[in-house]
């Protein structure tokens, strides 16, 4: 059952960017593909990498873990709200938790958004059902985009944010087809700029600048934070997408 609360907003949430004050950089999990190859112990790899995501600096988590009852993924995802609660109190950093596919666990879980992909259910549907007064003011809704058609879509439907790719090539993106590259994301930011395009899709800490610099509002990413020595190459990366921040502020 979905979780009822007596908040109510008429109008959508501001620029999530805008009110992060700096570029977006998101983990989603996916213990399927942990490098090396995951365990019996894979739920408390998640946890670690989670952990280990939210030292790096990470601003957004996003519990990808299709697979899982609703019983095991609200475990999960209470366990990562708990995490970045704590983080956020600790650095005066607020991290954002989002829970794909499942409205009911992401708002069961206290979690700050849930994230739809194309098969999902309708975004247009959730976005009036939340901003009927049944979420928080700030829960956001964001959907996954593999074209300017569905960006388009998703602007209409009112969504807080857009996750766009893939990006470069990539395993876990296979199945949406060839790579969009860095023009198609510079053309998909000009042409919907009200909302917060979130790159994915082979980002690294080698071409993450180049998403943000074609006007994305940050990057997410599988495979850079669960690789063997992951924990280097992520800092490096939101160190790298931060410095862009205070770069642009300094113009």
């Amino acid at each position: 059952m979905w979780c009822m609360c007596s908040r109510h907003f008429a109008a959508g949430l501001p620029s999530l960017k805008a009110a992060a004050k700096k570029n977006i950089v998101c983990y989603v999990t996916d213990r399927k593909s942990l490098i090396p190859p995951p365990d019996d112990s894979r739920g408390a790899k998640i946890l670690e990498n989670i952990r280990t995501a939210l030292d790096a600096g990470v601003d957004w988590i996003q519990i990808r873990e299709k697979d899982l009852s609703a019983r095991e993924l609200l475990g999960l995802a209470r366990q990562a709200v708990q995490m970045a609660d704590d983080r956020g109190a600790k650095t005066s950093k607020p991290v954002q938790v989002m829970v794909n596919d499942r409205l009911d666990v992401a708002l069961a879980a206290g979690a700050h958004g849930a994230h739809l992909g194309q098969a999902s259910l309708v975004a247009g549907d959730v976005v009036r059902w939340c901003r009927a007064g049944n979420a928080r003011t700030d829960f956001a809704i964001g959907v996954s985009c593999h074209s300017l058609e569905e960006a388009l879509n998703a602007e209409k439907a009112k969504v807080d944010y857009i996750f766009f790719g893939p990006i470069f090539e990539t395993p876990s993106k296979k199945e949406f087809g060839a790579p969009q590259g860095i023009q198609k994301l510079a053309e998909v930011c000009r042409t919907v700029p009200s909302i917060d395009l979130i790159a994915i899709g082979g980002v690294n800490a080698e071409n993450a600048a180049s998403c943000i610099r074609s006007g994305a509002a940050g990057i997410a990413a599988i495979r850079m934070f669960q690789m063997t020595g992951h924990a280097k190459t992520a800092g490096e990366a939101v160190a790298l997408i931060h410095d862009l921040d205070a770069k642009e502020e300094s113009l």
